[in-house]
């Protein structure tokens, strides 16, 4: 697993020369979905900090074996239904896919009664499909301003999943696209720190730090293929 960290941060690098950005700027969230906690530790000896599940449960079970390791940072990156925000509050540093005001709500209260300051991404549905989760591009300055009034609450920047393409090109004007919205948002909400992107994935992470991503989410290319 550590060579597949090593080809992973060299393509990160390899992003980053193309554009003249550091590769410090660049979080790598390795998605443990499905793999074994054991696996995470594997990842943890090579050098990874930061990780990232889809589901709480399975999260939860991962966050406690691994309690001892301090300084593993968890993200929270898939669908959160609004009974398990107490949860997500409890185990996770960040949840990356805040799209309502209620979801929004949730966490602020349990946060509020952990009393910690929970790090959250807005997902945004960039290309408006039916399919996704995230708040269209044309509500995002609503919700932005709702969350924004949150104490308990730390707006970092946004995230998305692009529409699939089996044409790795066709990923860029999404990026393109999140990007200036990212911009846009940060011109019209100066007082928000917005300077976090997440997106991109295995097949396309590269891409995506082209085009303005400070977060990739990459699982496969790190843990292999999910059964």
């Amino acid at each position: 697993m550590c060579e597949r960290l090593k080809l992973v941060r060299d393509r990160v690098i390899s992003a980053c020369e193309k554009t003249g950005r550091s590769p410090s700027d660049i979080t790598i969230v390795a998605v443990s979905k499905t793999k074994p906690a054991s696996m995470v530790m594997e990842l943890y000896e090579c050098g990874q900090r930061v990780f990232g599940e889809n589901y709480i449960q399975e999260g939860i079970e991962k966050v406690t074996a691994l309690s001892a390791l301090k300084d593993i940072e968890w993200h929270f990156i898939g669908h959160l239904q609004r009974n398990k925000a107490k949860l997500a509050v409890r185990y996770f540093h960040w949840v990356e896919t805040v799209d309502s005001e209620r979801i929004a709500g949730a966490l602020d209260k349990y946060a509020g009664k952990e009393g910690k300051v929970l790090n959250v991404l807005i997902q945004v549905n960039i290309g408006e499909e039916d399919s996704k989760f995230g708040v269209l591009p044309k509500e995002l300055p609503g919700l932005l301003s709702h969350v924004s009034s949150f104490t308990n609450l730390k707006i970092k920047g946004l995230m998305t999943i692009h529409p699939f393409s089996s044409k790795k090109e066709d990923a860029r004007k999404w990026f393109s696209m999140m990007a200036a919205l990212r911009e846009e948002m940060a011109r019209r909400f100066p007082h928000l720190d917005l300077s976090e992107l997440s997106m991109g994935m295995s097949n396309d992470y590269d891409l995506a730090i082209e085009e303005g991503a400070t977060i990739v989410r990459v699982g496969t290319a790190l843990f292999g293929k999910r059964k």
